[in-house]
Formats: structure tokens, C-alpha cells, sequence
């Protein structure tokens, strides 16, 4: 019964995408460029739902996702390039010839194992003049661009041989940048400040932290402080403007008291 239901549900969007191509001006409209923003944006939405562990959201989210994956499926069969059945089957294809410890007779008995088996088989498959690094899509944003090439690198071998040997790079580029500071070349030392992101988003992937994650993490605790800081400067009667460095600071300290 259940699995009669997601058939019917599947059907039943894919007629809806059909109705909606055939009979809304907005979506007559739409091309894969057009599309593009969209898709990216709701990706997001999906990311922030997952970081709030917002379940309804992130029911909701996927289903937004999913309409852009119908829609594209779409348009490529209205190019006459491949259809949803298609694409759904290649995935298959693909998810079978990716998990032989499944399908097959390889053994992986580790997620690290099936991870290097995973990126091998990929390499295999692709244009070997695109190399390991090739499949790291173009548009990812920088600091999961460099997660992923860390990944990716680490796959073939190429990582350091304990994961606290990071911290020896990690220091070697806050030197680089404190002798690009001096310098005062700027283009040099946003370099810099580029290997330094780098080598400390590697040391995250060694210690199995998801450098986004940690990242959109504090920028919620700032805005929260923040937040409660000017709250409490406002029931003083000051905007933080006003306020002095040295007092600014003990509010500070305050909203980090009142989380503890």
C-alpha cells in the first residue's frame, strides 16, 4: 500500500508539472538559466531547516527541491535531451555500479572504505583529463568548494598522515599572514588569508566537524549577543552608538553570561 502511495504521489506531480507548463504564464516562461537562482536559493532553505532541526521545514523544503528537479526533467524532455524517467533510471544505474559492497563482491565495511571506493569508481568513470578534482562543480561556494577538494585529495592519499599534523600548517599560514600585514600588499595577503581558510576548513574535515556548520553556528551566537546587547543598551535609553568601548564590552559579556 505504501508503495502504490508514492507511485500515485509521483504521478501525481509530475501531471501537476505538466498542467502547470502547459497552462501558467510563469511557468511556461522558465528555462534551466532562469531556474538556476531559484534552485540555489531553496537548496539554502533546505541547509537552514536542517540546522534548525525544523522536521516541517524540512519536509517542506524537499518538496520544493523536488518540484525544481520535475521541472527540469521537464524541460529536457521538451528539448528532446532526456525525460524524468530517464534521469531516474541513470541514478539508479549509477547508486548500483557506486555500492558493489552492496550489489557486488567488494568488501567495505567502514563508511571510510565505501567513501574511498565511492571516489574511486567516480574517477573511473569520468574523463580522466578532468582528474580527481575535475567533479568539484564550479558554482560550489569557496568554503565547501575547499571541503569537498580536501576530501576529494585526501581520497587518492594525498593528506597529512596524522590528523594533528594539520596544526603545523595551520600556524605556518598565520605567520604568512602576519608577514603579508607588514608588507601591505593587499593582494599578497588576501593569498594568504586564502591558504589560511584552507588549511584550517582541512583541519575540520580531519576532525569530522562540517566547517559551514560551525560557521553558521557562530554567526547565530553573534546575532544573538548582539541582538542582546542592544536590547539592554535600549532599556538604558542608548543606542550602542552612544555607548563607550569599555561599556559595550560589559554587555558583552552580560548576553555571554545569560547563555551560560
Amino acid at each position: 500500500m505504501e508503495k502504490d502511495q508514492r507511485l500515485a504521489a509521483t504521478e501525481r506531480l509530475l501531471e501537476v508539472m505538466n498542467t502547470l507548463r502547459e497552462k501558467c504564464p510563469w511557468d511556461r516562461e522558465q528555462t534551466f538559466d532562469s531556474l538556476r537562482n531559484n534552485t540555489i536559493e531553496e537548496t539554502y532553505e533546505l541547509a537552514d531547516a536542517i540546522l534548525d532541526h525544523n522536521l516541517e521545514g524540512i519536509k517542506e523544503e524537499i518538496g520544493d527541491l523536488l518540484l525544481h528537479v520535475v521541472f527540469y526533467a521537464k524541460l529536457g524532455e521538451e528539448a528532446g535531451a532526456f525525460d524524468y524517467t530517464s534521469a531516474v533510471n541513470a541514478l539508479c544505474d549509477k547508486l548500483i555500479y557506486r555500492h558493489p559492497h552492496v550489489y557486488g563482491d567488494i568488501h567495505a565495511d567502514t563508511p571510510d572504505a565505501v567513501k574511498e571506493n565511492w571516489e574511486a569508481l567516480k574517477l573511473r568513470k569520468k574523463n580522466r583529463k578532468s582528474g580527481t578534482l575535475g567533479g568539484v562543480p564550479r558554482s560550489l561556494p569557496a568554503m565547501v568548494k575547499a571541503f569537498r577538494v580536501g576530501e576529494k585529495a585526501a581520497a587518492t592519499g594525498f593528506d597529512w598522515e596524522k590528523r594533528e599534523d594539520v596544526w603545523a600548517k595551520v600556524k605556518e599560514e598565520i605567520a604568512e599572514v602576519d608577514a603579508e600585514m607588514l608588507a601591505g600588499d593587499k593582494e599578497r595577503l588576501e593569498g594568504e588569508f586564502g591558504d589560511l581558510f584552507f588549511s584550517l576548513i582541512n583541519a575540520c574535515r580531519l576532525y569530522g566537524v562540517d566547517p559551514e556548520a560551525a560557521l553558521e553556528r557562530t554567526n547565530k551566537k553573534f546575532i544573538r549577543r548582539f541582538g542582546s546587547m542592544e536590547e539592554r543598551a535600549a532599556a538604558e535609553g542608548h543606542t550602542l552608538h552612544e555607548l563607550s568601548s569599555a561599556r559595550m564590552e560589559e554587555l558583552w559579556e552580560q548576553a555571554k553570561t545569560e547563555e551560560k
